[in-house]
């Protein structure tokens, strides 16, 4: 089927149901000019002596917190990013009644940013950051310009809600996130290898018969999808209703 095919069909799924589930990974975000820390490019190699997801484990932000900070600031703070088409799209959808929920695996809010209400984010958010101590708040502005290990006021260390390697997701986002897709008409994945669990296993509660797979490359899943669509989520997302 040619992708105009493709996105015909999509099209029509879109236009009669009320009950669309979509769930996201970076490839959404890598079109708003987030990197993906997994494509490791030959200046980073020359600025960290640890691969992303070592820098990123809950075992190496205890040993040395001062390294943690200087990638996570440098890589993962990206707060002049804006929403492209495909963000703007779902809440379009929502704001229409047809989106029920974003399930995302990124971190940055720029589901929020484009409007989405609701928002069930995996692996936390960027956006939230909290005093080990007592339990401040700080926005991300503040862990940007900070140094070092940012301090709370209270003396004690302030941790990113994010979640890192070896830490486990939050129980009540992942229920959230299960039952939106055991219940939903059409599922749509996008920007997602679904190479990382538990997250990929989410697709296995979908009990309906219209999943969507959008993405640039091949997925391990692509042979149990409703729909396949290979190519950029944004200028995909962009030539639907």
């Amino acid at each position: 089927m040619a992708q105009s095919e493709q996105i015909k069909q999509l099209s029509e799924w879109v236009r009669t149901t009320d009950n669309i589930v979509f769930f996201g990974g970076a490839g959404v975000s890598t079109e708003s000019g987030i990197p993906d820390f997994r494509s490791v490019d030959g200046l980073y190699n020359q600025q960290y002596d640890y691969p992303p997801e070592t820098i990123l484990s809950h075992t190496f932000y205890r040993r040395n917190p001062a390294e943690f900070y200087r990638f996570y600031r440098a890589k993962m703070l990206c707060l002049d990013a804006k929403p492209n088409a495909a963000h703007l799209k779902l809440a379009q959808w929502e704001r229409e009644g047809k989106l029920k929920a974003v399930v995302t695996q990124n971190i940055d809010g720029l589901h929020q940013a484009a409007g989405s209400q609701v928002v069930l984010e995996l692996h936390g958010s960027v956006l939230r950051n909290y005093c080990e101590s007592c339990g401040k708040f700080y926005d991300a502005e503040y862990i940007l310009h900070s140094e070092g290990v940012p301090a709370c006021a209270c003396g004690g260390s302030i941790k990113p809600d994010v979640v890192l390697y070896e830490e486990g997701l939050d129980q009540e986002t992942l229920s959230k996130a299960i039952r939106c897709i055991s219940e939903a008409d059409v599922l749509i994945v996008g920007g997602t290898s679904l190479a990382v669990y538990p997250a990929a296993g989410l697709l296995d509660y979908y009990n309906g018969n219209k999943l969507v797979l959008v993405n640039k490359t091949p997925t391990p899943r692509d042979s149990i999808a409703d729909l396949v669509v290979q190519g950029s989520i944004g200028e995909i997302f962009s030539q639907l209703d």
